[in-house]
């Protein structure tokens, strides 16, 4: 109760500030976004790529500027539904309640940001437990911009009841539909396209998709 009356608070006096639910971490000083519905693996993910090289901003809550499109770190502790698969396993800190599985973030695979970050992509998520292997496809703007609308954790406390924030990200940043599959594999994926991205050269994140 007292993070969201803070989360609250917040966004009333930081109103350039666009806030979404998503999982936020960066690598090698880029940003990337883990949006998904509650549930869906999107924790379980970031989770999984904190011990693949991935510094963490935040699990649940990504505050982007929608002056610089740099993310904002929220570290709080990482917030489970259940035990993540091996290899990537829960420390003995890990707080346990009936529903929820709570990882300080002291007990981190790897570093938590305390700077803003540029976000370089965003990536929604649909796990797909059927699939062998993950798999990508370029969003468009539109579609981006819409997305995000929805995950939007309060538009209506920005103009256009906060379609032009939406807009102004996707426009900005390369958006990505991923479809999951075993953890190790997806997380291969994701650092490969971050890897070959600064955030705006969409052409060669474009081929390096074409020949995954």
């Amino acid at each position: 109760m007292l993070k969201k009356e803070l989360t609250i608070d917040l966004q009333k006096i930081r109103r350039e500030l666009y806030f979404l639910h998503a999982a936020s971490l960066s690598l090698a000083g880029q940003g990337l976004l883990i949006v998904a519905a509650s549930g869906t693996g999107k924790s379980t993910t970031a989770w999984a790529l904190l011990h693949h090289g991935f510094d963490y901003l935040s699990d649940e809550l990504a505050p982007v500027d929608l002056g610089s499109l740099r993310v904002q770190p929220y570290p709080h502790a990482l917030c489970l539904k259940k035990a993540p698969p091996l290899p990537y396993s829960l420390p003995e800190q890990t707080l346990r309640t009936s529903s929820t599985l709570h990882v300080p973030v002291a007990q981190l695979p790897n570093s938590a940001v305390s700077q803003a970050t540029p976000l370089s992509a965003i990536f929604f998520l649909e796990y797909c437990p059927e699939l062998k292997i993950p798999s990508v496809r370029t969003m468009t703007k539109a579609e981006a911009a819409a997305r995000l609308f929805v995950n939007a954790l309060n538009p209506l406390a920005h103009e256009q009841d906060g379609l032009g924030g939406a807009a102004v990200i996707a426009q900005g940043v390369p958006s990505f539909h991923l479809q999951s599959a075993e953890l190790g594999l997806t997380c291969q994926l994701v650092r490969t396209i971050l890897d070959k991205t600064d955030g705006k050269n969409t052409t060669r994140i474009r081929s390096t998709m074409a020949a995954l």
